[in-house]
C-alpha cells in the first residue's frame, strides 16, 4: 500500500467538510480541556496534600454523569444535537472562566473546586451522548470507525499538549492561566459547531417524547450481548484503569519525587503514545468482542509495566505505550458499540457508554485514591491493570457462552 493510499484511509473521514470545522474546533478546546484537568489535580494536591481529595473531585465531576447520563441519552434522541451541543459547550466556557478568576485571585478553595466540578458534571452528563451520537451524522456509518479513531487521536494530540503546557504554566505563573485558557479554548468549538453546513447533516429521526423510553434503551441493550459486553467491560476499566489523573500526580511527586513539569511530562507521554495509537487504529483498527479483548489484554499488560517503572525515564516510555493502548481499546469499543446499535437508540446506548467510561469514576476515583494513599501510586497503577485483565475474562466467557447458546459474538 502506497504512502498516499494509507493517508487518505487513516484521514479518510476529514475530507467531510462538517467533520473538518468539528475536528479542528474539537482539537482547540481539548487541549484547554487537559490544561484544566492537569491544573485541577495539582491544584488540589497543592490545597489538600491529599491523593483521595484529589479522587473525590474527579468522582464529583462524574457523579452526574453515573447519575443522570442514561437521561442524558434520552434527550439526544429528542432533540438538536448541534444545537443542545453549543449550548452546554458555552456554559463549560463559563465554568472554567469561573475557576480562572477564583484561582488568579488567590481565593479558591477546595469546596470551591468540588462545586464547579460537579457543574461541569451535569454540562459532560448531557453533552457527551450527544457528541458521540454526532459524530455518525456528519459522516455516515462508512467512515464511522475512522471518524471515531480520530477523534481518540484528537484526545490524545491534545493530551500530549496540554499537560506539558499546563506543567509550565503552573510552574511560572500559577494554575489560573491553565484555567484561562481552557475558557478562551471553547470560542473554537463553538464557532465550529455554528458555522456547519445544517444541509448536508444526516440527523437521525428525533424520538417522540413518551413514556419508558428510559427503560426502553436499558431493555434494548440487555437483550442485546453485543451491546451489554462491551459496556460491562467498559465499566469495569474505565472504575479503575482510567484513573490516571488520581494515581499520576502522586506517582511523579511521591515515587520520582519530581514536580508538576514531570507531572506534565508523564500525561504528555501518554498523550503522544495515544496519537500513535489513534493513527494506527484509524487506518488498520478492527471492531467487534475478538479485537476489544485483544485490547483489553495489551493494555492491562502495558500499566502493569509502567506500574513497576524504577525510573522517570523509563515510567516515561511506559506511559507512551499506555497512551498507545488505551485510545485503542476505547476507540475499539465506541465503534463496536455505535455500529451495532439501532439509530433510534444510538443516543441511549452512548449515554450507556459515557456512564460506564465516566460515571464509574465516582466508585473508582475515591477507591483508587483511597489505594494510593494506603499503598503507593504503583499499587493503584496495578489495580487498574488487574481490572484490564478481568474485563477480558468477561468477554472471553461471553463470546463461549453464546456459542454454547448457538449464537456467535462478532
Amino acid at each position: 500500500m502506497s504512502i498516499q493510499t494509507t493517508a487518505r484511509r487513516t484521514f479518510s473521514s476529514l475530507s467531510n467538510a462538517n467533520y473538518r470545522k468539528f475536528f479542528l474546533g474539537q482539537t482547540t478546546s481539548l487541549v484547554g480541556t487537559w490544561m484544566q484537568s492537569t491544573a485541577q489535580s495539582w491544584l488540589v494536591l497543592t490545597l489538600t496534600r491529599s491523593a483521595t481529595d484529589i479522587g473525590w473531585v474527579v468522582a464529583l465531576q462524574t457523579l452526574p454523569v453515573l447519575l443522570l447520563g442514561p437521561y442524558g441519552g434520552v434527550i439526544a434522541d429528542r432533540i438538536d444535537k448541534r444545537r443542545l451541543m453549543i449550548i452546554l459547550q458555552s456554559c463549560m466556557g463559563i465554568q472554567a472562566a469561573v475557576l480562572a478568576v477564583l484561582s488568579l485571585l488567590h481565593i479558591v478553595t477546595f469546596f470551591d473546586v468540588c462545586i464547579l466540578a460537579i457543574v461541569l458534571g451535569f454540562n459532560n452528563c448531557f453533552e457527551n451522548p450527544s457528541r458521540q451520537a454526532f459524530v455518525l451524522e456528519m459522516v455516515g456509518p462508512q467512515d464511522l470507525r475512522n471518524a471515531v479513531s480520530l477523534n481518540s487521536t484528537m484526545n490524545n494530540v491534545a493530551r500530549a499538549v496540554g499537560p506539558a503546557v499546563a506543567g509550565v504554566l503552573i510552574a511560572t505563573v500559577g494554575e489560573g492561566w491553565c484555567f484561562a485558557v481552557n475558557a478562551l479554548s471553547f470560542v473554537a468549538v463553538v464557532g465550529s459547531l455554528m458555522a456547519m453546513d445544517r444541509t448536508t447533516l444526516s440527523p437521525s429521526v428525533p424520538t417522540e417524547r413518551t413514556k419508558g423510553q428510559l427503560r426502553d434503551g436499558f431493555r434494548y441493550v440487555a437483550r442485546t450481548p453485543e451491546l451489554a459486553i462491551p459496556l460491562v467491560m467498559m465499566a469495569l476499566v474505565g472504575m479503575l484503569a482510567y484513573e490516571f489523573q488520581v494515581t499520576l500526580p502522586v506517582f511523579a511527586s511521591s515515587v520520582f519525587h519530581g514536580s508538576s513539569v514531570a507531572y506534565g511530562g508523564m500525561t504528555a507521554s501518554m498523550g503522544i503514545g495515544a496519537v500513535c495509537g489513534g493513527l494506527v487504529t484509524a487506518t488498520r483498527g478492527k471492531t467487534g468482542m475478538r479485537a476489544l479483548i485483544r485490547a483489553a489484554l495489551v493494555f492491562g499488560i502495558v500499566i502493569a509495566f509502567a506500574a513497576l517503572s524504577p525510573e522517570l525515564g523509563v515510567a516515561f516510555a511506559a506511559l507512551a505505550l499506555v497512551g498507545y493502548a488505551s485510545v485503542s481499546f476505547l476507540a475499539m469499543a465506541n465503534s463496536t458499540l455505535q455500529l451495532q446499535t439501532d439509530p433510534q437508540m444510538r443516543g441511549r446506548v452512548m449515554a450507556l457508554w459515557a456512564v460506564a467510561f465516566m460515571g464509574s469514576t465516582p466508585i473508582g476515583g475515591p477507591l483508587i485514591g483511597w489505594i494510593t494513599s494506603l499503598f503507593g501510586a504503583r499499587t493503584g497503577l496495578g489495580v487498574g491493570a488487574t481490572s484490564c485483565f478481568l474485563a477480558a475474562l468477561i468477554g472471553l466467557y461471553a463470546i463461549r457462552h453464546e456459542r454454547a447458546r448457538g449464537r456467535t459474538l462478532k
